[in-house]
């Protein structure tokens, strides 16, 4: 495998601080070296001037002479863009690792891709379990540098993998683990271009069939602007202009005839294109690798192909994009005419969809699920000690010990277990407000949806079967839609049945199950609801802290079970230390912290 730098003894704090300040005392050198640059380029200027004098005002030398510094400051603009633009990835590079040392050091929150447009408020579980936003999962994962690598990391986080899939992505994530320079060039390549690449719309434009499909009114065309520029030569040695706009003028009636056809590729073409340049960036740097497990290998496969690599064709479609580009300054606008400048871009255009179209699709797919595993390797890599979990093949199935939320700093996590499967199919917590009950249900349901998409998990040890998650946390009501949380909630406790009439066992976390109704209803529609779960394959947890509610898992027994968070006051203040006890709670702390804000109680 051509794997560049790798570390093999990780400790990431220390390793990212190592490479940020080689990165930073490199950049500091190019600093350095583009200030002498500038220096000498304004003394070749100078030069420059001292030598025009001595030519034209004194006549002392011959002009050839000004030759030498112009020669000398054309060199130096070269050699300072190149300067410029390698300080500038050092800088980049500095960067990437100051983000990873956020990570670790649990400031990241709001430095990265939130991630938001991948919300979608009737999904299951991505809202309850804050996948995406502000601080949310989705932003603490991705280190992709293109959409189509957001994508497909956001849609694994949205829906569960078959196991066979999740085995190959362990293995993926374990090879990419000690790549740090790869990870590196993928995160900082084309930084100075605009980020973002729009890949459906891309893939969409490549797949449509062929606006201007003619190969020889390719030629054609060529052969004409050929033609002109002969006549227009032989015009001006011999004065005869006839011939000249004899061509021009059949130019003009080729343009007519494809200028509509000439305007729907131009106008196509002008929103998938944008971005092509790092699409080609992040292709080369793939292309350059080889890697040995199947996964990566069968990836890498896909840009083997005869005839131009996927980064050259890229490439040359940002070419021809550039070009076309140009035809808006002044100078193509004169002479754009008569070279039928848009109208033979246009015919290229279309001639690289009709050989590369069908590829686009397959190359964006392949960036984007390389980019994704780099982001989960990244977080393997920074998270040592989290290991992958262990997959049954009968569930449902939830086993973990030492339990942790990958949101919370770990300094304040605290680690619990959860035993669901092997006769015990649902667990009611129950607890006193602030207790802990809601965070567990997402500590629960985060280290699921890790597992399902192939990532580490924050616990000693998890065990778990193919499973699908459904979750009502964070239910509300909509004023625009007209519907009042209890009903939201019930519509979410349909669609979570319907999920469980499925083929994969569902994992079911409900928190405060139909508190938007009256006792009697609740007890009742609660039972209703998790015995109907429970009846479908499914198992789960319920959070309450009405102790009516507890009565459900007994009534389930020896499928149910209570355990419970307590609570400590001391000196008016209320303490939580967030361990899971067998039981049912005993006290409440409504009143207390009521009292503690200072109401009248």
């Amino acid at each position: 495998m051509k794997s560049g730098e790798e570390v093999s003894t990780p400790d990431p704090r220390a390793e990212y601080t190592k490479r940020k300040q080689a990165r930073l005392d490199v950049a500091e050198r190019y600093q350095r070296l583009h200030i002498r640059l500038g220096n000498a380029r304004l003394l070749t200027i100078f030069a420059f001037l001292v030598l025009g004098w001595l030519t034209f005002f004194r006549g002392a030398i011959s002009p050839l002479w000004l030759l030498i510094p112009a020669g000398i400051f054309a060199t130096l603009v070269g050699v300072h863009d190149r300067v410029f633009r390698a300080r500038d990835r050092q800088r980049r590079a500095a960067a990437f690792y100051e983000q990873g040392l956020a990570r670790l050091e649990d400031r990241w929150a709001g430095t990265g891709e939130s991630g938001d447009r991948f919300l979608k408020k009737d999904h299951l579980y991505a809202d309850d379990l804050d996948l995406f936003g502000n601080g949310g999962l989705f932003e603490l994962l991705s280190t992709a540098r293109t959409r189509s690598g957001e994508e497909t990391l956001a849609r694994w986080l949205l829906a569960p993998a078959q196991i066979e899939t999740l085995a190959q992505r362990h293995a993926a994530i374990d090879e990419l683990r000690p790549l740090l320079s790869l990870r590196e060039d993928l995160a900082v390549l084309g930084e100075e271009i605009r980020t973002g690449l729009r890949s459906e719309p891309l893939a969409v434009w490549s797949e449509k069939p062929p606006i201007l499909d003619s190969p020889w009114a390719r030629i054609f065309a060529v052969l004409l602007v050929a033609m002109t520029l002969l006549a227009l030569g032989l015009s001006i040695y011999t004065g005869y202009a006839a011939l000249f706009f004899t061509f021009l003028a059949a130019e003009a009636v080729f343009g007519l005839y494809f200028h509509t056809r000439v305007e729907r590729v131009v106008n196509l073409v002008e929103l998938p294109s944008h971005d092509l340049a790092l699409l080609a960036l992040v292709l080369a740097r793939i292309e350059r690798e080889r890697f040995t497990s199947p996964l990566l290998a069968e990836l890498r496969e896909r840009l083997d192909t005869r005839g131009l690599r996927p980064s050259q064709s890229i490439a040359r479609l940002h070419r021809l994009m550039d070009l076309l580009d140009s035809r808006e300054n002044l100078f193509m606008r004169v002479i754009g005419p008569v070279l039928l400048w848009t109208t033979q871009l246009a015919f290229a255009i279309e001639h690289w969809r009709l050989v590369h179209g069908r590829a686009v699709r397959l190359w964006l797919e392949t960036v984007g699920e390389i980019e994704a595993l780099s982001s989960l390797a990244s977080y393997a890599w920074e998270h040592p000690a989290d290991p992958f979990p262990e997959f049954a093949t009968t569930g449902p199935l939830f086993e973990s010990e030492g339990l942790g939320h990958p949101l919370i700093p770990e300094a304040r996590s605290v680690k619990n277990d959860i035993m669901l499967g092997r006769g015990t199919r649902l667990i009611v917590v129950s607890g006193s407000n602030m207790s802990g009950k809601s965070t567990l249900l997402r500590t629960v349901g985060v280290n699921a949806v890790l597992a399902m998409a192939g990532a580490p998990v924050r616990a000693r040890r998890l065990r778990l079967s193919a499973i699908a998650v459904g979750a009502s946390i964070r239910v509300t009501d909509s004023l625009k839609g007209g519907t009042s949380r209890f009903y939201a909630e019930i519509t979410r406790l349909k669609h979570l049945m319907e999920l469980a009439a499925g083929e994969m066992p569902v994992l079911f976390l409900l928190d405060e199950l139909l508190h938007g109704t009256n006792s009697h209803d609740r007890r009742l529609g609660a039972e209703g609801v998790v015995r109907g779960l429970v009846r479908l394959g499914a198992a789960g947890l319920v959070t309450t802290h009405d102790l009516a509610l507890a009565h459900v898992a007994d009534a389930l027994a020896p499928q149910g079970m209570n355990v419970h968070f307590q609570d400590h006051l001391e000196n008016g203040k209320i303490s939580f230390d967030y361990i899971l006890r067998s039981g049912v709670v005993r006290k409440s702390n409504a009143l207390e912290l009521m009292r503690s804000i200072g109401l009248d109680v």
